[in-house]
């Protein structure tokens, strides 16, 4: 199969509703996103997950503004 490989950013979505491709790879948490542009998951190819690194000096300087930002990731992931 000859493949053509296309960097698209924004709204990928939309690329294969205008024929700009047959298919895309989009890194997607629920794909509802997709579902709601007529789209379907044809094959997982990785699982990913996310990290939050923070350096041991920003941790003692900006303690209670680091934790709050982790504190609303963690009630966003919820919602």
């Amino acid at each position: 199969m000859d493949v053509e490989i296309i960097k698209i950013e924004g709204s990928v979505e939309l690329a294969p509703l205008l024929g700009l491709a047959d298919g895309i790879v989009d890194i997607v948490e629920t794909g509802s996103t997709l579902k709601e542009n007529g789209l379907e998951v044809v094959d997982e190819i990785i699982p990913i997950s996310a990290r939050v690194i923070v350096n041991m000096a920003s941790m003692k300087l900006r303690k209670a503004e680091i934790e709050s930002f982790l504190n609303d990731l963690e009630l966003a992931s919820k919602v």
